[in-house]
């Protein structure tokens, strides 16, 4: 699957979530999220641009695997995910395999809809407040994603490309 996505630093997110009222948007819960990355045993992600995550999040976990960003505006790239019944038990298949656990990623999110978009208003440990938006089916025109976040009140210089994994390991 094809996952177009944005995200920008914002300074506050109550302000962003009355723009998302404004707008009509629907509010569609809030949940923890932990993000455990590997690293492969013989390719390195950080230079091929791709992630392979384990999620813990509302009771249920996932993997997901995630391309290299495919243009320099947004965070398009390929992504698939599967459901996981034992996060544990599939953390250290992955350890048996090779892989090593890289970083953990702990944040509080927000989920809305809006336009057709998925829109997340994120509290990342050790790094802040970001609102992110995401589309999942064509057309795929990462201007509009751009246009949505500074709706949304996000600045001009605050658009992030990076992933909070990225982030999290340069600061």
């Amino acid at each position: 699957m094809l996952e177009m996505e944005a995200k920008a630093r914002v300074d506050d997110l109550g302000l962003v979530r009355e723009r998302l009222r404004a707008l009509g948007a629907e509010f569609r819960g809030e949940e923890r999220q932990e993000d455990l990355y590997f690293s492969h045993p013989v390719r390195d992600f950080a230079w091929t641009d791709e992630a392979l995550r384990l999620r813990r999040a509302g009771g249920r976990s996932t993997m997901t695997y995630k391309g290299p960003k495919m243009e320099a505006v947004t965070k398009t790239r390929e992504e698939f995910e599967v459901g996981v019944d034992d996060h544990e038990g599939a953390a250290a298949i992955l350890e048996r395999l090779g892989f090593r656990r890289v970083a953990r990623v702990t944040k509080r999110r927000e989920l809305y809809g809006l336009e057709g978009y998925r829109v997340m208003l994120d509290e990342v440990e050790g790094l802040g407040t970001f609102v992110e938006v995401e589309k999942a089916t064509p057309p795929y025109r990462p201007e509009e994603l751009v246009a949505l976040l500074k709706r949304l009140g996000a600045a001009e210089g605050a658009m992030e490309r990076r992933s909070y994994l990225e982030l999290l390991l340069r600061a």
